[in-house]
């Protein structure tokens, strides 16, 4: 599974990286990618405008907030099928 975490790198940016790391340990996922995406031009390529932004297995979970930890978890089961 590839997991993104597209933003520069700001507070909300980093709480959806820590809720994403946390998410995924407690579910014990193995061959799990995680990817933290910086450069606005990369960002803008996945097509996102406003970060943070999520993208699991190349699908935008979501956009401009920090999701809740069940919602994160909700996705990952998902995609773990």
């Amino acid at each position: 599974m590839e997991i993104k975490i597209l933003g520069t790198g700001c507070k909300k940016c980093q709480e959806v990286a820590a809720i994403v790391q946390n998410t995924v340990a407690e579910l014990n996922l193995t061959d799990v990618q995680i990817l933290k995406i910086e450069d606005a031009t990369e960002i803008a390529n996945h097509g996102v405008l406003i970060t943070p932004a999520l993208l699991i297995n190349g699908k935008t979970k979501l956009a401009g907030r920090v999701p809740a930890k069940d919602a994160v978890e909700k996705w990952l089961i998902a995609e773990k099928q």
